[in-house]
C-alpha cells in the first residue's frame, strides 16, 4: 500500500514538472509581434524603419501607403495590410509566410495621387497576422486625416 500511495505522488510530482518544463520552453519561444506600423506618404524599407524617426504623414495630394512590419511570423501565418478611410478597406496587401521565425514588411496603398486628390476622412493603417484562422497580432493606427 504504501508503495502504492509513493508511486503515485511521484508520478504526480515528476508529470508536473514536465508539464512545467513544456510550458517554459514554448514560453522562450519568440512571439508573434507587429514591431512597426503606420502611414506614410512612400515605401518604406526596414533600413528606414530601424531608425525610428518619425515619417512624414500623408497629404490629401501626396502617396498614401500603409505599412507593417511583422517580427516572428511562423510558416503558413497570412500577414494582412489595410490602408482604411472611415472604416472602410481601400486597398490591402496579403501575404502568407513561407519560413518560420520570418520578418515581414508589408505595404499597402497608392504612391501616386489618386485623380482630385484623396478625399476627405478619418486613414488608418491596421495590420493583421493569422495562424490557423485565429487572430496572433493585430495593430491599428490612430485615425489620421490627409490634409
Amino acid at each position: 500500500m504504501l508503495t502504492r500511495v509513493l508511486l503515485t505522488l511521484l508520478v504526480l510530482v515528476f508529470g508536473s514538472g514536465l508539464a512545467m518544463a513544456a510550458d517554459t520552453v514554448a514560453d522562450d519561444e519568440p512571439k508573434t509581434t507587429v514591431v512597426s506600423f503606420g502611414i506614410t506618404d512612400h515605401k518604406v524599407d526596414e533600413a528606414e524603419l530601424l531608425k525610428r524617426r518619425a515619417l512624414p504623414k500623408p497629404r490629401f495630394n501626396s502617396p498614401g501607403v500603409a505599412y507593417g512590419w511583422v517580427a516572428h511570423a511562423k510558416k503558413g501565418d497570412k500577414i494582412e495590410v489595410h490602408l482604411t478611410k472611415d472604416g472602410e478597406s481601400l486597398m490591402h496587401n496579403l501575404r502568407e509566410v513561407t519560413d518560420d521565425d520570418s520578418d515581414v514588411l508589408l505595404q499597402a496603398g497608392k504612391t501616386g495621387v489618386p485623380a482630385g486628390g484623396w478625399p476627405k476622412g478619418q486613414y488608418t493603417a491596421k495590420v493583421t497576422v493569422t495562424r490557423g484562422g485565429e487572430t496572433v497580432a493585430e495593430q491599428e493606427t490612430d485615425p489620421i486625416p490627409f490634409e
